[in-house]
C-alpha cells in the first residue's frame, strides 16, 4: 500500500532517528509516521543485519518503497534475517523476478471500479479507497500496484461515490479501506462517516486497518468518538499475521477499542518464511482470543506482481488448518479463504 503525496488531511511522513524507549508510549501516531524508516540502509543498520542485501533491497524499493515506523522495527530481532515482522517489510532482490500467474492487479479491483474510490465486488457491500497512505509497506501488498492517484482527495471529492450508494438501495455496508483509512485525520474520518451515515440504507461501516497494530497510539479517544458517533454499526478488521506483532501496547490499543464496543476481527495472510506452521497459526489465534478479536480470514496469498516468494501451497494451507483445529475451539480457527477475480464472493478452502 504506496505511500502518495501528503496533503493536509494525510499525515505526512520524513524519516528520522529512532526514538528512544522512553519516548514511545508517549509519541502521537503521527509522529511515528514521520519518523519512519523508508531507507533500506538505516533498517538494515538499525537491526545489525548485513549491508550486503542493500544494493538488492534499494532495487526492490524502487517499485514499491520501504516505510516502517519504528514502533514495529521495535518487535524485531537484531541479527535476525528470518524474522516475521522483518520479512514482511524488508525490500528483496526476489520480488523484481517475473512469476507465471503474478499479475498487477491480482483481485480484479480494476474491473470492479464504479467510479473514483469507489468499488464493488460482493452484493450488499461496496468499498471506497479512501487514500493511498499507509502506515507499514508490507511486501506482499495486493494493491502495491494499485492506482492511487486516481482516489478522491477529500471528503468533498467523494461526492460521486456517495451519489452512487445514495441510488443503489441494495447496499447497507460500506468499508473504508486503502492504503489504510486510519492514515487520515479524525476529522475527516467523523465527516466521511457522517455523509455515510445520512444515506438510509446504509447500517454498518466497516474499517479495515493495520494501523492498531502497526501504531497502537493510534487509537486515540477522538477515533473511539467518530466510531461510536453515529448510527451506523461500527465493525473494525485488523491484521496481523504473527503473535509477535501482538506487544503490550498493541493489546492496550486492542482493548480500548473492544471496551468502547467495537466489533474486533482479525484477517492473516498465509506467508510463507512468516507464518507457515501450525504453531505460529496457534500462537496467533490464541493470542488475538485472549485479546477479544475473533479471528476471521487466513487469506491465501493474493497473486500480485513482486509477492511470488510468499506464496505456500494450497495443499499446505489445509494441512495447516487441519492440524489448527486439532490444537484450537472452532471459535478459532480462522477461515481459509481465497479470493479469485470476477466471483461473486470468497472462495472458501477449509
Amino acid at each position: 500500500m504506496r505511500i502518495v503525496a501528503a496533503d493536509s488531511d494525510i499525515a505526512c511522513a520524513t524519516s528520522a532517528a529512532a526514538p528512544s524507549e522512553a519516548a514511545v508510549s508517549s509519541v502521537d501516531w503521527r509522529t511515528e509516521l514521520k519518523r519512519a524508516v523508508r531507507d533500506p540502509a538505516q533498517l538494515l543498520t538499525a537491526l545489525d543485519l548485513p549491508q550486503e542485501l542493500l544494493p538488492a533491497a534499494r532495487v526492490a524499493a524502487e517499485d514499491f518503497p520501504l516505510f516502517a515506523p519504528w514502533s514495529y522495527i521495535r518487535r524485531m530481532t537484531p541479527g535476525k534475517l528470518t524474522d516475521p515482522l522483518l520479512c514482511q517489510v524488508l525490500p528483496l532482490g526476489e520480488e523484481r523476478e517475473p512469476a507465471p500467474g503474478f499479475q498487477r492487479d491480482a483481485v480484479g479491483d480494476g474491473a470492479a471500479t464504479k467510479s473514483a474510490g469507489l468499488l464493488q465486488k460482493y452484493q450488499g457491500r461496496a468499498l471506497l479507497i479512501t487514500t493511498g497512505a499507509c502506515a507499514v509497506h508490507c511486501r506482499y501488498c495486493f494493491r502495491r500496484h494499485f492506482p492511487y492517484s486516481t482516489a478522491p482527495r477529500s471528503v468533498d471529492d467523494w461526492e460521486p461515490a456517495l451519489e452512487l450508494l445514495r441510488a443503489d438501495d441494495s447496499i447497507d455496508e460500506v468499508l473504508l479501506s486503502g492504503g489504510d483509512p486510519l492514515t487520515l485525520i479524525d476529522r475527516t474520518l467523523a465527516e466521511l462517516a457522517e455523509r455515510l451515515a445520512e444515506i438510509p440504507h446504509l447500517k454498518r461501516l466497516r474499517i479495515h486497518t493495520r494501523l492498531p497494530i502497526v501504531i497502537p497510539q493510534r487509537v486515540t479517544s477522538e477515533l473511539l468518538a467518530w466510531l461510536r458517533g453515529t448510527r451506523l454499526t461500527p465493525i473494525m478488521i485488523v491484521h496481523a499475521n504473527h503473535a509477535q506483532e501482538i506487544d503490550d501496547e498493541v493489546a492496550a490499543a486492542l482493548a480500548r477499542l473492544s471496551d468502547a464496543g467495537v466489533p474486533l476481527l482479525n484477517q492473516a495472510v498465509l506467508l510463507r518464511g512468516v507464518n507457515d506452521s501450525a504453531d505460529s497459526l496457534v500462537e496467533l489465534s490464541r493470542r488475538l482470543v485472549d485479546l477479544r478479536v475473533m479471528p476471521y480470514y487466513l487469506h491465501q496469498l493474493d497473486r500480485v506482481a513482486g509477492a511470488a516468494h510468499f506464496e505456500v501451497p494450497v495443499a499446505r494451507g489445509l494441512q495447516l488448518i487441519a492440524e489448527m483445529r486439532e490444537r484450537l475451539p472452532g471459535y478459532a480457527v480462522p477461515r481459509y479463504v481465497q479470493e479469485i477475480a470476477g466471483e461473486p464472493h470468497k472462495c472458501v478452502l477449509a
